[in-house]
């Protein structure tokens, strides 16, 4: 086992009955991060945020303080938008922030906005989240109330408004672009890059800044302890604490904080600080490392570290820290279906390969596992997520605006080149492809990726 002693960063205020209060949020050293950054010019908390080495924590992982960088000087209104629409199946740790530290979140947001002198700050939440929704709602007024938002705030010549928008429920705002479009009020869809780089030309055609949930929420800690200890922890490349949202064929499935990058899978899974093991004493037959749309991981890789380069070398990512866990009885057939028809549904229909691709696949898996399936059904599910995805590769080639398309071929590629035998026997006949599969974790076992 490699689990350190890291204490938590943003999650510490979680079995707090009232954690979400102002009241328990003040003392508990909440907003001194934000006092600590208006004691600061705006470039040295850019600056101290860059010492972080903080990695976006919603998929891409870029560094945030980078990012923030991107903005063409000299051009203004600037907006900050807050990427609260996580939909992916078995991810719901930024729901848990939003929950149960509102005023973390809405601390990050002002200390965001300070840095870059951003104008406002639109916080995105996902329609079906009520509870976060209503939690987020209280803490903006008791913030406003308070001072700690509004026009200068603590005193100082610094003044912003932070305003709630409920999205409608649809996977696609997730992707940044197509977020901006539906906060336009329009229906969300990806724009095209270039020109619609956010940082350049985003919300309103003016430079926007958008972030995930748990990122902002790392702020606070950075401002107040210093982008040095949070750049202490973790692996080289990946540094801080991370959640990690476990779910499936676990003993304690939820939402772990760990030290980034040193922490394994096989801790994360097994450990009784964490997941528990493998509910009923069953063996593993795989997980997903980062998310629905990330290729499926086995045995072989428990010992890989959550560090977004070994894990990328192995094939996958850690992407939205969603880890699904498939015991020996998972019938991966129904498991695979269960995920194209997210995505099929989810599809925006923007773009051809992804509307008609993303569908056909579903149907496909569905004929097959209602008993109507053909041999040349497995064939066709690779020809299909080649023309989506061409090579079937990792990270994906697009034929798509977004990544949505691509995603549905991981599990397809996942589930049938590693268990070909289930599907197989399904149809009554062998596989028999021609397609040419590049991605390192498709396919049978292979050697173990060495952890960097």
């Amino acid at each position: 086992m490699t689990i350190t002693d890291a204490k938590p960063i943003v999650s510490t205020r979680w079995a707090l009955d009232d954690g979400h209060t102002l009241d328990r949020y003040l003392t508990t050293g909440g907003y001194e991060g934000l006092r600590a950054a208006l004691r600061r010019p705006p470039g040295q908390v850019v600056e101290e945020v860059k010492a972080a080495s903080l990695l976006g924590r919603g998929g891409a992982g870029f560094p945030a303080g980078v990012k923030w960088g991107f903005c063409p000087p000299g051009v203004f209104p600037r907006y900050l938008v807050v990427n609260g629409d996580e939909s992916e199946p078995g991810t719901y740790k930024d729901r848990i922030l939003m929950e149960r530290d509102p005023h973390q979140l809405i601390e990050g947001v002002l200390i965001a906005c300070y840095a870059v002198g951003l104008a406002q700050a639109f916080l995105y939440v996902r329609g079906e989240m009520a509870l976060a929704q209503e939690r987020i709602a209280t803490a903006l007024n008791e913030a406003y109330a308070a001072g700690y938002i509004g026009r200068n705030i603590l005193g100082s010549d610094f003044s912003v408004d932070v305003v709630l928008h409920w999205g409608a429920g649809a996977y696609i705002v997730g992707e940044e672009t197509a977020l901006i479009e539906s906060l336009e009020g329009s229906r969300g869809m990806p724009r095209l890059k270039p020109p619609y780089f956010p940082a350049a030309i985003g919300l309103y055609g003016q430079p926007t800044i958008v972030n995930n949930v748990e990122t902002l929420s790392n702020l606070p800690w950075i401002l107040s302890n210093g982008g040095a200890a949070f750049g202490a922890l973790g692996a080289e490349t990946s540094r801080g604490t991370r959640l990690f949202a476990v779910s499936g064929h676990v003993k304690k499935p939820g939402v772990f904080e760990v030290e980034f990058g040193v922490t394994t899978f096989r801790d994360l899974i097994e450990s009784q600080l964490y997941g528990g093991g493998i509910r009923g004493g069953k063996d593993l037959k795989a997980f997903i490392p980062g998310g629905a749309s990330a290729p499926w991981f086995y045995e072989e890789h428990l010992d890989l570290p959550l560090e977004a380069g070994a894990v990328g070398k192995a094939g996958s990512m850690l992407g939205s820290g969603a880890v699904v866990v498939m015991d020996s009885d998972t019938d991966v057939v129904k498991a695979c279906h269960r995920l194209v028809r997210f995505f099929s549904r989810e599809s925006c229909g923007k773009c051809t390969p992804c509307r008609e691709g993303t569908g056909w696949l579903e149907k496909i898996l569905r004929r097959i596992i209602e008993g109507q399936g053909r041999p040349s059904d497995l064939a066709m599910l690779l020809d299909v997520s080649d023309n989506i995805s061409p090579g079937i590769a990792w990270p994906p080639r697009q034929t798509t605006i977004c990544p949505l398309g691509p995603s549905a071929v991981s599990p397809i590629a996942s589930a049938l080149l590693r268990f070909r035998e289930e599907f197989e026997a399904y149809v009554g006949g062998a596989l028999e492809s021609s397609v040419e599969v590049r991605g390192a974790a498709y396919g049978p076992k292979r050697v173990e990726v060495a952890a960097t």
